[in-house]
């Protein structure tokens, strides 16, 4: 089977840039390998999680239950393993995935209080890899900013026009939420933490992606 990174983090980590930067470097290596990106925006199994975002089950992230989000999510990628990417997998390629189940984790764990958070985790990793089929990843790599910086970034993304935020973004206690859960799914599952900022500001963009090749070295 092929290996499988994902490149996670919350919203406004600057995930973007730092996938395009690693694309550019595992393009220069010459190997075989392929870059995945969850939600699947451009593809059709995507709808139900374009809806959810946009509110249109309700305006705020709790109006839809964790399991229920999971499932809109969960379809879509395995859509994507089923259409796209599943040969090259099984054929040893290197993946690269920008969010994956860890981002269930993340923002349905968030809705949860926290004595239910254990057995949300463990009811995902059955549903998404054991009964759905998704492979494992073989490593995270958690961008880890935090919430003040990472607002910061959002709010520069869409020129301070506050109303462009999907109903994740512009919830703040959920925000806060996210982060805490991450930080303990983290510990839980063991990703790589790769601090996106020093002395209260973000680090310097060629520093974090000297950290990531440095991971992915490791798996090719």
């Amino acid at each position: 089977m092929g290996r499988l990174i994902v490149l996670e983090g919350l919203d406004g980590c600057g995930k973007s840039t730092q996938l395009q930067r690693l694309d550019e470097y595992l393009e220069s290596t010459g190997k075989p390998y392929r870059q995945i990106s969850f939600p699947d925006y451009g593809q059709p199994s995507s709808a139900l999680v374009r809806e959810y975002l946009a509110g249109s089950y309700g305006s705020k992230p709790g109006d839809v239950n964790a399991y229920a989000a999971s499932s809109f999510y969960a379809v879509d990628r395995y859509a994507s393993f089923k259409q796209f990417w599943q040969k090259d997998y099984e054929a040893d390629t290197f993946i690269l995935a920008a969010r994956y189940v860890t981002s269930n984790g993340i923002y349905q764990t968030a809705k949860l209080p926290r004595s239910e958070w254990e057995a949300y985790l463990s009811w995902l990793e059955d549903y998404e890899y054991d009964r759905l089929g998704l492979p494992r990843p073989d490593e995270v790599l958690f961008l880890d900013l935090p919430m003040d910086l990472s607002k910061r970034l959002i709010m520069s993304r869409y020129q301070g026009d506050a109303s462009r935020q999907d109903v994740h973004e512009r919830d703040d206690e959920f925000m806060r939420n996210c982060h805490e859960a991450a930080r303990f799914i983290a510990a839980r599952q063991g990703w790589t933490m790769i601090p996106c900022s020093k002395n209260g500001e973000i680090r310097p963009i060629d520093d974090i992606t000297a950290d990531l090749i440095a991971c992915v070295e490791r798996r090719l």
